[in-house]
């Protein structure tokens, strides 16, 4: 459900639309950017960033950690939600609390309501890495949006069609910058272009994205 005008009083919900169900929501993390890194260290203290491996045996040049009851991984049996991190043999970590907070009222800013995410996907870009387009398709239900928070350098962000020749559009995404896509845009292939060494006054030469779905 769309819901125009519910947030004009609050300026870090302004909206810029780069499809019809699909949105950039301008930084809209900034001021929780502290309360996230914070959280983040902790999950990075129980599942530490690893450069995983597609089913192809080639290593991924983005680092990744997850925290929620499920994280994506990726090894030689393909690509996969699991409750339990193979690097460690145990659950993930919880999801902060403001992980979670901030994925709802994103999505509810974008016009989704009713969206609980259970698994959180980080990445850890330096200068030079990207990720390819591709589309999101290991989770159950695609009716729920996808909610990325860009922390640290700005990033190109790659928003395609439903093609993977489809030429996608490039969008600047800068430190607290959040975009949020569902309904007919769920599964349009997106991915970051190689990030420049632009380094950021809080992160340096890195950019942090963390990535909510619904994947159970």
């Amino acid at each position: 459900m769309d819901t125009p005008g519910l947030f004009d009083d609050d300026p870090t919900a302004e909206r810029i639309a780069i499809g019809p169900r699909a949105f950039v929501l301008p930084g809209f993390a900034l001021a929780r950017a502290d309360e996230l890194l914070s959280g983040l260290a902790r999950v990075e203290a129980q599942a530490p960033f690893r450069h995983m491996v597609t089913p192809g045996g080639f290593a991924m040049s983005v680092a990744m950690t997850n925290c929620g009851p499920l994280g994506w991984v990726s090894d030689e049996k393909g690509y996969r939600y699991s409750p339990v991190d193979p690097g460690t043999g145990r659950p993930w970590p919880a999801m902060p609390a403001a992980f979670a907070r901030l994925a709802r009222e994103a999505a509810l800013a974008a016009g989704f309501d009713a969206f609980v995410p259970d698994a959180c996907l980080v990445n850890r870009y330096r200068p030079g890495t990207r990720l390819a387009l591709h589309q999101d398709r290991d989770e159950r239900d695609f009716s729920m949006p996808i909610v990325s928070v860009s922390l640290g350098m700005t990033a190109t962000f790659l928003f395609g069609g439903h093609r993977r020749g489809d030429r996608p559009a490039r969008v600047a995404l800068a430190h607290g910058d959040v975009v949020v896509w569902g309904g007919e845009d769920r599964l349009r292939y997106h991915g970051v272009a190689p990030l420049r060494d632009r380094p950021h006054p809080l992160l340096g030469s890195e950019r942090i994205n963390l990535t909510f779905r619904r994947a159970g």
